[in-house]
Order: C-alpha cells, then structure tokens, then sequence
C-alpha cells in the first residue's frame, strides 16, 4: 500500500513563506468557493492569487469565508521556524477531511488559508468549475485559424499534414498547432487512457503513435470538451513539439 502524504511540504512552504514572503499576491474580485463531500466548504469574493512560485498562483482563502457546513481546526503548535505566525489544519465536512491545509495569523498572508488544491473535490471560480490550479490573471490564450502549412512526423514518416490548423499562442509558451482530424494518418495511432486537466483548456485525452515498430506514448492530445475560452480547439488533434519533427510552411522547427 502506497504511504500518504505527510504535511512536511507543507510546513516547509508556510516557513518559506514566512520568512521569505510569496512572489506576488493580490486580491481577486472573483467568488470563489470549494467543494468537499458534497457541501461548500468556503464561500468568499475576497480569495487572493499568490505566488507561491513564479509560474502560477494559488488561490488563498479568508479564515472566515468557511461555511457553517465547516470546521477548521489549527494545529496546537505553530509550524517550527515561523515565529508563531503559521499553522497547520485541519479542515472537515461531515464525514469528509483534509489536512492539507495551512492558517497564516501574522505576516504578509495573514488572516488567509491555503488548502492543497487536489485535497478539494472541485473549486469554483463564479460558476465556473476549474482545474488543476487557478488561471494566472495576468495570462491568455489566443486561438488563431491559419493556412501555413503543418507537417507533423517522425522517423521520417509523416504523420499528419493541414493547411487548415489553429494555431494556438498562449502567454510565456511555445505555439501549439491543432489539426483538424481528418488531416491525421489514423493507422498510426492508438488511444490511451492518459488525462490531464488544463486550467485553461479543460480535460485532455492522449493518443499513442507507433512508427517502425516502435511506440511513443501520450504525444498526441485533444479536448472533446474544452473551456469556453478554448472552444475552437474542440476535436483538434496537437502533438508535442518537443517530441516530434514540425515544419510550418516548410520550415523545421527545433524541438
């Protein structure tokens, strides 16, 4: 049986926190809430993004948007090295908990609660369900149809060519080419049960490609139902480019 996980992470990121501060952090004017064994565990529209690191934010919750459903409970002793500022937690609903949880009282976060991400059954953003961590503010996308010519192979087999992709730009990212299906040599690929949530796309399914023999896993993904933001890319195919030999008009890219 697999071990679960400690809360050491988490008392080394409140004591980096504490000592060293977030990247960034800044209130959101948006209603947040979060969902545990069916009930809402907290319900607020002053969540803060912080940055915990430089590539994405978390969302921070008051203390005092949990709900009457709820209970938060906090550690007796401060985690060692804050300076009595911060403290591990409990939060419960019903029968359902987690301690995935840290409670700032002093300092630049305080007043505020982190609770892990995937310790929630699903975060809300308004009415809207989100995935894998909350969407950066200050990050897009952009989905633009294009006729430049993509040519998708490997092992110098062509796998898929279009002169009718979307190309997709999205901040501080490499350009990601989708190709309608029909432009796909299907007798190459093979499904596979592989998916990932996107915060920005939604969830992803993977396809497999075999050429000469041999197999290259998940190099392939799409969204049969992607995000609003994201709808244009719905049934597309894209493929990794780090993973595979791309040319756009005729042009090889680096991987």
């Amino acid at each position: 049986m697999a071990a679960l996980p400690d809360s050491s992470d988490l008392a080394r990121l409140a004591k980096k926190l504490i000592v060293e501060g977030p990247q960034k952090h800044e209130r959101t004017p948006r209603r947040v809430r979060g969902l545990l064994g069916g009930h809402y565990a907290f319900d607020t529209i002053e969540a803060h993004h912080v940055w915990e690191h430089p590539y994405f934010p978390q969302f921070y919750i008051p203390a005092t948007s949990i709900t009457s459903d709820a209970k938060l409970t906090k550690d007796s002793k401060a985690v060692d090295g804050t300076s009595g500022s911060a403290f591990l937690a409990n939060l419960s609903v019903g029968d359902k908990s987690t301690d995935r949880v840290i409670m700032f009282e002093d300092g630049p976060l305080k007043g505020l609660v982190k609770i892990d991400f995937p310790a929630m059954d699903q975060w809300f953003e308004e009415e809207t369900p989100i995935y894998q961590h909350p969407k950066d503010p200050y990050k897009r996308i952009d989905i633009l149809p294009s006729h430049r010519s993509i040519r998708i192979a490997l092992d110098n087999t062509t796998i898929a060519y279009s002169t009718a992709s979307l190309f997709l730009f999205e901040t501080m990212l490499r350009p990601r080419y989708y190709l309608p299906p029909t432009s796909i040599n299907w007798t190459l690929l093979s499904k596979s049960d592989t998916e990932t949530y996107c915060p920005y796309k939604g969830r992803a399914n993977y396809y497999n490609v075999t050429v000469g023999g041999k197999e290259y896993k998940d190099i392939v993904w799409w969204y049969q139902y992607p995000t609003v933001e994201s709808a244009a890319i719905a049934g597309a195919l894209c493929f990794y480019n780090e993973k595979v030999d791309v040319w756009v008009d005729g042009v090889k890219e680096e991987r």
